[in-house]
Formats: C-alpha cells, sequence, structure tokens
C-alpha cells in the first residue's frame, strides 16, 4: 500500500537544502562532520552505581564531593594528579600587550589565572 504524501510549502526549501547538500557531497573539498557524544559525571555516575549495585544518589554525592575536594585544592594552589587523566594546576599569566583586531588598536591584558591540564602519558598514547 502506498501512501500518497501531503504537498507543503516548505518543500521547495527541503528540495534546495538536499540538492545544495548533494552539491557539498560530491565535491573535492567536502568536510565531513561527526558528532561528539557529551557525558555528564552524572551519566558516568548511573553506569558505576549499576555496575557496582550501589544506589545512584550515594554515587552522586561522592563524585559531587570529589569534585567539591578538586575544586578546593586546586583553588589554595595545590596540583591535583588523577590517575590515568593527568595533572590539573593553576598556572599563572602574565600580563601582556594585545591588539583589538577591529581598531588595530594597542590595549593592555592583565595577568590572570587559569586551570591547565597536563595530559597523562598513557592517555596521549592511546589517542
Amino acid at each position: 500500500m502506498v501512501v500518497a504524501k501531503k504537498k507543503t510549502k516548505a518543500a521547495p526549501a527541503v528540495a534546495a537544502r538536499a540538492a545544495s547538500t548533494t552539491k557539498a557531497v560530491t565535491s573535492t573539498k567536502a568536510v565531513t562532520r561527526t558528532a561528539v557524544k557529551t557525558v555528564t559525571l552524572k551519566q558516568i555516575g548511573h553506569e558505576l552505581a549499576e555496575a557496582y549495585e550501589l544506589p545512584k544518589r550515594t554515587v552522586e554525592s561522592l563524585f559531587n564531593d570529589m569534585t567539591d575536594t578538586i575544586i578546593k585544592n586546586i583553588k589554595k594552589g595545590s596540583k591535583v594528579r588523577i590517575s590515568g587523566i593527568g595533572i590539573l594546576q593553576v598556572k599563572k599569566r602574565a600580563a601582556r600587550m594585545g591588539r583589538n583586531p577591529a581598531t588595530g588598536e594597542s590595549i593592555k591584558i592583565k595577568a590572570s589565572k587559569k586551570v591547565a591540564l597536563s595530559v597523562a602519558r598513557d592517555l596521549k598514547q592511546s589517542l
């Protein structure tokens, strides 16, 4: 049984988009984009709770306490080594001169602090 499609006003726009995407795919300079999935700490907690047969709330509170402790230590200026992932630490950036790209005017950029992650060697090599 064949069901007839209802024509709408959006059909020409859809057809135009389809035509433009086929052109992009057939060109030699087409760039493929892959969707990257974001995994949250809560999702990781749920997976671990199932794997170790623990209550999800217990694992979530454990993760929240862990992140609070990591943040507290980073704020104190300590390095935090997370085995298999890397080292989190605060790095100081000196004041410097920059340039406003719109006007070309020189501007002074203040000194600041940034959190840096030095990735573990094993993690780098596994990618």
